[in-house]
């Protein structure tokens, strides 16, 4: 097993999800589901849960475990309610190096830059502990919000995916963008 990273931001306390925290994240997706609803794929009946939230996390700590992904919480410090989520997956190792970026933050604190906040250290994480050489983050054309906060932490865009992703039942196009470590453009 490896070891659960922790980081502490300004204003936030980030570790990885664990199957323990079902009832934390089924909350988070309850408080918040029709707020993400726009941004995500249709969902089953039974997607939030108490079962399938739980086998959800089950097997996202089992894919950490084997460093494949990483699904990451934010809490503000001495509270256990989830702020922001950020999931790093399809770590991919030897010549290529990237992973895929997705993320959320729960309705009440958009605006208060907690998302920027919470990036800055993942990706900081997944850049010098992991290695990873490119972070690759995609967001619909009409979502401004993901547009201004990737070109915020450094993310360039690369190209416009046709029909990318099933969103709300239908196709979506969506922009391509990756941000490359830092410590390697040299």
């Amino acid at each position: 097993m490896q070891v659960l990273p922790s980081l502490t931001t300004e204003h936030l306390e980030i570790s990885v999800l664990q199957p323990g925290d079902y009832v934390l994240l089924q909350h988070y997706y309850r408080e918040n589901e029709q707020h993400l609803a726009p941004w995500e794929p249709l969902r089953e009946t039974d997607y939030h849960q108490e079962a399938e939230v739980q086998k959800r996390l089950t097997r996202a700590f089992t894919g950490f475990n084997q460093g494949r992904e990483l699904h990451f919480a934010a809490y503000f410090p001495g509270d256990n309610e989830i702020v922001a989520l950020a999931t790093y997956s399809n770590l991919i190792h030897g010549p290529f190096q990237a992973c895929y970026l997705g993320y959320s933050i729960a309705r009440k604190y958009q605006g208060r830059g907690l998302m920027a906040e919470m990036l800055i250290a993942t990706n900081a994480f997944v850049f010098e502990q992991l290695g990873m050489h490119r972070i690759m983050a995609n967001y619909m054309p009409e979502n401004v919000r993901s547009e201004r906060l990737l070109q915020r932490l450094g993310f360039e865009k690369e190209g416009l995916a046709k029909s990318y992703l099933k969103i709300a039942g239908q196709w979506r196009d969506h922009i391509l963008t990756a941000k490359i470590n830092p410590a390697e453009t040299d």
